[in-house]
């Protein structure tokens, strides 16, 4: 059974033109939504479609950008499919897994994604010796310097000034405030008590 799917991504945008190929394809069934393909976002007409196809199914998308936000997510998304026996058909790309050339293709496009993904760790990672070398660390910056805390401590062991109002002093919230000084929690707790 041929399934398809088409998106558009936002609400202005027709699905005409996607409907029709995949119509003329000879799909039985079509799977819809106006989703934005953006990393996050949940598009529940694709699992449903996902879902409702068996072994021997063929997945019928009218171009290729629509099984996935990257290529790496669009390669993950067929060879699930592969894996459960199901094809996979692009009709603009005309890639179609049934056939020994649409296998290849599919795994040149999966070897590019490997390769770019690879890229991308080691630009990553050099960029993080480079940072490291110049005296840099990874991670945030401190909420609160060296200063602030010594500001802290003074203004708890005065007594006379609540919690939230050191915080505010400090700029910084009351959950980050009492993650640098665990034992204002127990006060706070004290006073309410």
């Amino acid at each position: 059974m041929l399934v398809g799917y088409a998106r558009v991504s936002t609400l202005d945008q027709n699905l005409n033109l996607q409907r029709d190929a995949l119509l003329k394809a000879g799909c039985e069934k079509i799977f819809e939504e106006k989703k934005s393909g953006k990393a996050g976002t949940k598009r529940p007409e694709f699992e449903a479609a996902l879902a409702y196809l068996r072994p021997t199914d063929v997945l019928v998308v009218w171009k290729l950008d629509r099984l996935g936000r990257s290529l790496v997510e669009m390669m993950r998304t067929i060879d699930g499919l592969r894996l459960k026996e199901i094809h996979f058909r692009s009709l603009t790309e005309q890639f179609d897994s049934a056939t020994a050339h649409g296998r290849f293709a599919l795994q040149m496009h999966g070897a590019m994604a490997e390769y770019f993904l690879d890229l991308n760790r080691e630009r990553t990672m050099e960029g993080l010796k480079a940072a490291v070398a110049r005296g840099r660390k990874g991670g945030r910056r401190k909420a609160l310097s060296e200063g602030d805390l010594e500001v802290g401590r003074a203004l708890l062991a005065a007594g006379n000034i609540s919690i939230a109002e050191i915080a505010k002093r400090l700029g910084v919230s009351r959950m980050t405030f009492y993650t640098y000084f665990p034992q204002a929690r127990t006060r706070s707790q004290a006073a309410k008590g």
